[in-house]
């Protein structure tokens, strides 16, 4: 199974460099089959020109520039139109996310044939590296609201960092959230429209060079819509939007 590796980019210059090369070097130790998508969303400082460095000596990575809209779930839309797997993950550019806990995603979903895998970072076995304390007081009240809410168990649901089946993706079109609340209605459409998923529990890394692009006084309203159209659809849509099941084939008599 071909897995993508889906990257926004805006003015990642400096940290593109190590989050390619630590990917490609830990898919290849695994022989995991795979293609990293990288989207540039029209960055304003070298990054493309880092990306056409690197294309020469990572022969799986795949890049294309966001005419616009831009904004990271523009961004991560643009790949997600266009990558190539079986799976996809959406993996952040400043290498927060961990490259073995992709691994660890993947071969969960081929151990399980799971449609979704999930990281937990507040799970036995998570961890956060040098997070940020208000960061962290919001995240937990917001994923504690979305459980509530949305009556589910799972607990770190704003971290972009899943990993999807093709048929997944497909089957959560189309996609509303043009900024970071992309990272909220991609598993919970998942969950409502009843496709299984597991739970890793995975680290994060606070970035190392530039700053983050979440500005949390601008996304409360944003992932509050969001929350409020999955909460709608799973009770009142009557599962128009379900997973469709495979009848199993039928034997033919002889």
């Amino acid at each position: 199974m071909k897995l993508s590796v889906v990257i926004p980019a805006y003015n990642e210059e400096e940290s593109i460099t190590d989050t390619l090369r630590s990917l490609y070097n830990t898919l290849n130790k695994y022989n995991v089959p795979h293609e990293i998508f990288v989207t540039n969303d029209n960055s304003k400082d070298g990054t493309l020109r880092v990306l056409d460095e690197l294309s020469l000596e990572i022969p799986t990575l795949v890049y294309q520039t966001n005419p616009g809209p831009n904004g990271f779930g523009y961004a991560v839309r643009f790949g997600l139109e266009r990558f190539s797997g079986d799976c996809v993950a959406v993996f952040m550019a400043d290498l927060s996310d961990d490259p073995e806990d992709l691994v660890k995603y993947y071969f969960k979903m081929l151990e399980g044939n799971y449609d979704c895998v999930f990281g937990s970072r507040w799970e036995k076995g998570g961890k956060v590296i040098d997070y940020p304390a208000l960061k962290k007081v919001i995240n937990r009240v917001a994923n504690l609201i979305v459980r509530m809410v949305m009556g589910i168990k799972y607990n770190d649901t704003t971290n972009a960092f899943k990993l999807y089946k093709r048929e997944t993706i497909d089957g959560i079109k189309p996609f509303l959230a043009p900024h970071f609340n992309l990272t909220i209605e991609l598993p919970l459409k998942a969950i409502v429209r009843g496709y299984n998923y597991a739970v890793v529990p995975n680290s994060w890394t606070n970035r190392k060079y530039g700053e983050s692009k979440l500005k949390i006084k601008e996304m409360g309203s944003r992932y509050f819509f969001i929350l409020m159209y999955c909460f709608i659809e799973k009770f009142f849509s009557r599962g128009d939007y379900m997973k469709k099941s495979v009848a199993p084939k039928k034997e033919v008599s002889r």
